[in-house]
């Protein structure tokens, strides 16, 4: 039984030994199913890690790859920044070695920046980098700094201003944006240049202008005593002289009466040469340029010199030329006679040729002689004033040695080229390039009509500035039957028929007239004052087209010049025989005769009132004369008609203040201001304190008697002066405001080459506004155009003088 129990107890741990076993069998083969799951996710993971580590290996070439460019990269970084820094202290070095203190803010005005210089200006010190503008103390007076820097914040343009510092010191403060890379102001730029230097080379250049307007002043002031003086007795002789021309009888006095006059002609010659070179510098002589024939002007010179060159045993000749130039005739005509007579001094014996050839587009203007020639070294300083060839003595037969300089300045201001060639012992030739003109179309003359007519007579007004032309056409109006009444302008032929002196049926005129009337203007007053179209001829050798068309225009008959005695003759007949020229209208106001007018002459020199006194008491005038102001006030009266003729320098109280006095006391006498000085100024001042006309001594009767019509004339009827007046503004509107701002600065006595500084432009610009001025004008001489400027002031007070 022990036995069996042990054995079944055996049984029952062999039955549990085997579950467990069968369990640990059942484990072991989980655990095998779970290692062999285990082994593949290992393989898998080892795929992985391989595939990782394959990946690792490429990542790590990359990264070499990477590390080498960053490494290459870093190098350019390194020497970028290198750069950037050697730059950068570069432009801080060009701050610092610079005088030019400079400024950067940013957009608060803080400071950014600022450079040593900027301590001449600012208590600054490295620590105020980032302090605003304003907590420094600046030593200039500066009160729109910040103002000026917030406008260019906003976008204002860069903003100059000088300032001045204690001691004299100069800066020019510029404030510039400060622009970042998209163009974006972030700030702003402030330098401070250092400008006293320029400062004083201004003040220092300002002084020396100064000192030499005085001397220039001085130098006018001299010319013009100077002138007055000569003037003076030269006026005397020149009176006296016209007197005894008119009383004198016999061959004997007649031909010392002659002499007499040549002397005076050479005495007033010498004086306008020693003249001439002033009045060119300053700008007086204004160019007149036009078409004209070389011919004419070669037909005068020829006649004017034949006689001095068979005096002299010489043969002149002259080249005829039918071309047009385009120039001066007077001035050319000046030259050329400069150089005859040039030719005329130092030629003994030989020849004399004026000529000419043309050179492209210009006309060269020759003058040949077989003379003494001129070595070549001096072959320059012939044109400088004073210099003489062979004249040690200065013999006055030889002249002063200003001929050849006025050609030259002459030559300038025309814009022509003056050429000399010679050889010493042979002779000279002198030129002048004169450039040609371009075709312009035919004038149209009158033909003479080709049936005879009755001859037909009537009063004519002759209009004519020329006193020899006038004078011809005069005497053959006369022979032919006609009464004649004479005028040297228009403003005269409107004062005869305004004060009666005659009822024209004809007026001839010529175009170009100087004054404030032109020939048309005179024809169209006169029609006007009348109330009649009385038939007018105009004579001009004006050949443009918009004269042509205004003559066409206004009803009149054009003759151009020269123009032949029948074709004139042939003209007035067919006008004044048509029988239709109606009866005549009287003028709107008829205004009384001058016979009772007296004519004041107030001249310190004893001999010009004697002088005046006898050519107006010839002339049918009554006259009183006074030595100074004084005695006149002491004599003056308020009821009498007339005018008074003034002498700008008297003694004591001289002419401008008397004339200012006459004016206060409301004196209804116009007067002529008499003077030797050719000073505008002097000019300017005496028009403007009433004066009605301005001459200078020495002062030829025509022009004396014209003078005291036109006054007479303008006393008796005031639409006269109107007329002229209004004539004068329409002048003056037509100008350009920079031609007003010359004509301005002309009148205030400024020359040409002042004028040229001042505004900025070059002097060739300026005398061409001034010859178009004249032109523009109608005048010819400075005391002209200030009195048609004036009388356009007192017509339009609007318009600048």
């Amino acid at each position: 039984p022990a036995t069996n129990a042990r054995v079944g107890d055996l049984e029952h741990e062999l039955a549990l030994t085997r579950d467990e076993l069968r369990i640990a069998l059942d484990g072991l083969e989980t655990s095998n199913q779970e290692q062999k799951a285990i082994n593949e996710e290992a393989l898998s993971v080892n795929e992985e890690y391989q595939s990782t580590n394959e990946e690792l290996l490429t990542s790590k070439e990359e990264l070499q790859s990477l590390n080498e460019e960053l490494t290459a990269l870093n190098g350019q970084l390194q020497e970028t920044l290198e750069r950037q820094r050697q730059t950068s202290d570069d432009l801080q070095n060009v701050l610092y070695s610079t005088d030019v203190a400079t400024l950067f803010l940013d957009p608060e005005l803080n400071i950014r920046f600022f450079t040593p210089a900027t301590r001449a200006l600012f208590n600054v010190i490295p620590s105020d980098v980032g302090r605003p503008l304003a907590d420094l103390r600046s030593l200039a007076v500066d009160e729109r700094l910040a103002s000026d820097a917030r406008a260019v914040l906003k976008g204002a343009a860069a903003i100059e201003q000088e300032i001045e510092v204690p001691g004299g010191t100069w800066f020019m403060r510029r404030i510039l944006p400060y622009h970042a890379v998209d163009t974006k102001i972030e700030g702003v730029v402030i330098t401070f240049a250092d400008i006293t230097e320029r400062k004083r080379s201004a003040k220092a250049l300002n002084a020396t202008k100064r000192e030499a307007e005085l001397a220039n002043i001085a130098k006018s002031r001299f010319l013009a005593a100077a002138s007055h003086d000569l003037r003076q007795p030269l006026q005397s002789l020149a009176l006296v002289q016209a007197l005894l021309v008119q009383s004198v009888e016999g061959e004997k006095a007649t031909k010392l009466v002659a002499r007499l006059g040549q002397t005076l002609d050479a005495m007033t010659g010498m004086l306008n040469v020693l003249l001439d070179i002033n009045q060119i510098e300053a700008g007086v002589v204004q160019p007149e340029l036009t078409d004209f024939v070389l011919d004419d002007l070669f037909t005068r010179l020829h006649d004017e010199f034949a006689y001095q060159a068979q005096a002299q045993k010489l043969d002149l000749r002259v080249r005829t030329c039918a071309l047009c130039v385009h120039s001066d005739p007077r001035l050319l005509e000046q030259m050329v006679r400069n150089l005859l007579a040039n030719a005329m001094k130092y030629t003994r014996t030989g020849r004399i040729l004026l000529g000419c050839r043309k050179i492209g587009s210009k006309m060269r203007v020759e003058v040949w002689d077989t003379g003494i020639g001129i070595a070549e070294d001096e072959l320059h300083a012939i044109f400088d004033e004073f210099h003489q060839i062979d004249n040690a003595a200065r013999e006055r037969s030889k002249g002063l040695g200003l001929g050849l300089s006025i050609v030259q300045r002459l030559g300038a201001l025309l814009g022509h080229d003056i050429g000399v060639q010679s050889r010493l012992g042979k002779g000279s030739v002198f030129s002048i390039e004169v450039p040609l003109a371009t075709p312009t179309a035919a004038s149209t003359v009158v033909g003479i009509p080709d049936q005879q007519q009755a001859a037909a007579t009537g009063k004519i007004i002759l209009v004519e500035d020329d006193p020899e032309v006038r004078d011809l056409l005069e005497q053959l109006l006369t022979a032919n039957g006609h009464r004649v009444r004479k005028a040297a302008n228009g403003a005269a032929a409107v004062a005869l028929v305004a004060k009666g002196a005659i009822r024209p049926d004809l007026i001839l005129a010529d175009y170009n007239l100087p004054g404030a009337l032109d020939g048309l203007d005179a024809i169209g007053e006169v029609r006007n004052a009348l109330n009649h179209p009385v038939p007018g001829i105009i004579l001009t050798g004006d050949i443009s087209k918009a004269t042509q068309a205004r003559i066409a225009a206004s009803d009149c008959t054009l003759l151009s010049k020269p123009v032949k005695a029948q074709e004139l003759t042939a003209a007035i007949e067919a006008l004044l025989g048509n029988g239709e020229l109606g009866p005549m209208q009287p003028a709107a106001d008829p205004v009384a005769t001058t016979a009772d007018a007296v004519i004041i002459v107030v001249d310190d020199d004893a001999d010009v009132r004697v002088s005046i006194r006898d050519v107006l008491e010839a002339d049918g005038h009554m006259v009183e004369d006074f030595p100074d102001a004084e005695s006149y006030l002491a004599a003056y009266r308020s009821d009498r008609e007339g005018c008074v003729l003034l002498d700008a320098g008297l003694p004591g109280i001289d002419g401008i203040e008397l004339l200012n006095r006459l004016q206060e006391m409301g004196s209804p006498m116009p007067t002529i201001m008499l003077t030797g000085s050719s000073d505008i100024t002097l000019a300017i001042s005496a028009m403007k304190a009433g004066a009605c006309d301005f001459i200078e001594k020495p002062v030829s009767r025509d022009a004396l008697m014209e003078s005291i019509s036109r006054a007479l004339a303008q006393s008796h009827d005031g639409s006269i002066a109107h007329a002229l007046e209004a004539t004068a503004a329409r002048h003056v509107a037509e100008l350009t405001p920079r031609k007003r701002e010359i004509m301005n600065m002309v009148l205030a006595g400024h020359p040409s080459k002042n004028i040229a500084v001042d505004l900025g432009i070059s002097q060739r610009t300026v005398e061409n506004h001034r010859a178009a001025i004249m032109h523009t004008m109608q005048v010819k001489s400075l005391p002209e155009l200030a009195r048609q400027a004036l009388a356009a002031e007192r017509n339009a007070p609007a318009l600048p003088v």
